[in-house]
């Protein structure tokens, strides 16, 4: 899937977030290795720890579904905002390769980048064997 596509997705998954404290809406879509797009969205909690983030919201969906390796990632904020993957997320992500590609929408436009380049020297299962 083209990163704009994949971007589309996640722009349409924005729309099912649930951010009452923030209005900070945020949606991701994740491609699968076999070309499966599986979406999540942010959903808030007034125990704001208890929050889940739009991208970690779609890796534990497409994890549900029984999907293990993913192509790319993408997510889409509130039009014109910028939204780069926050380190818990960029951690989650990192756990499923570093090759993975992460598209976001940043302050001049789309970005495309790896998992790996977003966390350098990231810890997870490659670097435990």
């Amino acid at each position: 899937m083209s990163p704009e596509a994949l971007l589309e997705r996640a722009r349409a998954a924005r729309g099912s977030a649930y951010a009452p404290y923030s209005q900070f809406a945020v949606g991701a879509a994740v491609e699968t290795i076999d070309g499966d797009v599986v979406v999540g969205c942010n959903v808030e909690n007034a125990s704001y720890g208890l929050s889940i983030c739009a991208e970690r919201a779609a890796l534990v969906h497409a994890i549900a579904l029984g999907h293990r390796s993913f192509r790319a990632i993408a997510i889409a904020g509130p039009n014109g905002a910028a939204a780069a993957p926050c380190g818990a997320c960029r951690q989650f992500i990192v756990e499923f390769g570093e090759g993975i590609t992460v598209i976001y929408v940043g302050a001049a436009g789309p970005i495309q980048t790896s998992a790996g380049e977003l966390l350098p020297h990231a810890f997870g299962p490659h670097s435990l064997a």
